[in-house]
């Protein structure tokens, strides 16, 4: 495929505390009890794609991650951890990498990306168009795009609904607007000279950017370069290469158009409805443009063309980047996607690890994970949960719809309902959670009843 794969691994998120902690940043959050980061390294390699710059913010992050990387992947893939300042965003993490970048095209993907969806249809896009950048982009959730580190609880205040107004051609091939996270209600602004140039334009807020790109490299580093206020690429990058790609570089009197689709010193004459109507077999509304106001290639004017591969609606795509998204995740990969789970799964539709142990009447019902070494005592149930490694559950527990992390010890009587527990917690008799976020090493004392809350230590600065 002659593409560079660029993986945006993030490093410890704000917005998955207390889930991630110094210990456990945000790539190595467990999603079925393998690190969320495995995800998309084996969804790639299974495409055939085996080298990786893999994107860290923060050096501490970098070590562990790195770390993981070595021991799991050592003689099957080849990837380089890059350590960059935190909190550069997606577009500082590039910049900050940029001699490493010498592909012709770049492949950038999120490191918290869940999908099925092959990375060579977004690459085939991309050099069947002579693209400057494609996005991949996949249906909203049900539920709405994840916009927020909300927890849900005491957390979940209603927001106005934010989405992403997405502008397509008629082809549904080429990227004519963006706005990322706009209201609906607000009103869309578009350039005049992207719908003179296509005639019409399809409007949908039923799609959401998934943070796959592939970059022609020379463009990228141009806009790196000159626009180093730009941090992300979805609400910076993107938008700016939508709104230039009909800019002419070079018109027929030598003006420069500007971004605006205006420009000086240029009669006002682009394509219009009725030309793309009589040149209906031309391949696309950059073709046409590219000829210039008067029909003539003499002085071709250079257009940068964004594209989009649109994903299947049965196609599984949904990033880690909230709470919330982390427990449907895991839910998801063990219930209607467990085809991205990589396990093999039981006559009664869950994971149980032989070497775990189940006490006398315990259940653990369809859609559920216990991992290695887990031990449960007598008349437990278990109902669409993951449970890690080496954690022990006392007698009369209750686990609904959550996700238990690794050496986690659970004292008799205890209910956990939609909650997340991370490792080394210690949960004392009697417990009770609902809607809650348990961070690591907490002990939550006997008795007590937790509705909405997130329980962590105050990590020292």
């Amino acid at each position: 495929m002659d593409f560079q794969v660029v993986v945006l691994a993030g490093g410890f998120s704000k917005s998955l505390v207390p889930l991630v902690s110094k210990d456990v940043p945000k790539a190595l959050l467990p999603v079925a009890n393998r690190p969320v980061l495995s995800y998309v390294l084996e969804h790639f390699e299974e495409n055939n794609l085996k080298d990786f710059i893999v994107v860290v913010e923060g050096e501490s992050a970098a070590l562990l991650v790195g770390g993981w990387i070595s021991n799991a992947y050592v003689d099957r893939l080849h990837v380089e951890v890059a350590a960059v300042p935190e909190d550069v965003g997606t577009a500082g993490a590039l910049r900050a990498i940029d001699r490493h970048l010498t592909a012709k095209d770049i492949l950038v993907v999120s490191g918290d990306l869940i999908s099925d969806i092959p990375p060579g249809a977004v690459a085939a896009a991309h050099r069947r168009h002579d693209a400057a950048v494609t996005a991949m982009l996949c249906s909203t959730p049900i539920s709405g795009p994840s916009e927020s580190g909300s927890s849900g609880g005491k957390d979940k205040a209603k927001k106005p609904a934010r989405h992403n107004i997405i502008g397509l051609d008629p082809t549904k091939q080429f990227l004519l607007h963006v706005a990322a996270g706009a209201e609906v209600e607000k009103d869309i602004r578009v350039q005049k000279s992207i719908l003179r140039a296509v005639g019409q334009m399809e409007i949908r807020a039923d799609l959401m950017d998934a943070h796959m790109y592939a970059f022609k490299r020379t463009v990228l580093q141009e806009v790196l370069n000159k626009k180093e206020t730009f941090l992300s690429l979805r609400r910076d990058v993107l938008p700016y290469l939508v709104r230039s790609q009909l800019r002419s570089e070079l018109s027929q009197n030598g003006a420069v158009a500007e971004e605006n689709g205006n420009s000086k010193g240029v009669s006002d004459s682009t394509i219009m409805l009725s030309q793309l109507l009589t040149n209906a077999s031309t391949q696309s509304f950059h073709e046409l443009y590219a000829l210039g106001p008067d029909g003539s290639a003499l002085s071709p004017r250079k257009t940068r063309k964004c594209c989009v591969h649109i994903a299947s609606k049965s196609n599984y795509c949904v990033r880690l980047n909230s709470i919330q998204a982390f427990s449907d995740i895991n839910r998801d990969v063990i219930g209607d996607a467990s085809h991205l789970s990589g396990y093999s799964f039981s006559p009664q539709n869950n994971i149980i690890h032989p070497t775990a142990e189940l006490g006398s009447k315990t259940t653990v019902g369809p859609h559920c994970m216990l991992g290695e070494g887990s031990q449960m005592g007598d008349k437990c149930s278990v109902k669409k949960s993951v449970i890690g490694r080496h954690c022990r559950i006392g007698s009369n527990v209750k686990i609904v719809n959550s996700v238990i992390m690794d050496h986690v010890t659970i004292g008799d009587g205890c209910s956990i309902q939609g909650s997340v527990v991370c490792s080394n917690v210690q949960l004392q008799e009697r417990v009770v959670l609902r809607d809650c976020q348990v961070g690591a090493g907490y002990v939550v004392s006997s008795g007590s009843e937790h509705k909405g809350e997130s329980l962590a230590k105050k990590e020292k600065q």
